[in-house]
């Protein structure tokens, strides 16, 4: 089933949202696999993200890889978990 998730990230930049995502599509593999839609914005408080996964277990995959990229790279942990529900129906126009 898929999944809606929409993360908080209070305290980053955008500079850093963009060295995050350029290392994790420089790994080897398709880090993304599963994500059907990604969308990134900025607020006032930092970087809020929203994606559309095929399955939970697809959004759990991809976390195992970001999230030590993530350490490493020092950025901040927000100490909120992302909020998650599932889907009843989504579509891509032009489909």
């Amino acid at each position: 089933m898929a999944i809606f998730m929409k993360a908080s990230l209070p305290g980053m930049t955008t500079d850093q949202y963009d060295a995050l995502d350029a290392e994790l599509r420089s790994l080897p593999g398709d880090t993304f696999a599963g994500c059907l839609s990604h969308v990134c914005v900025t607020t006032d408080a930092g970087i809020e993200v929203y994606d559309l996964w095929e399955s939970r277990e697809a959004m759990d995959r991809f976390g195992a890889v970001m999230m030590p990229v993530a350490e490493k790279q020092g950025l901040p942990a927000s100490g909120e978990r992302p909020a998650v529900c599932e889907v009843h129906r989504y579509w891509v126009p032009g489909s």
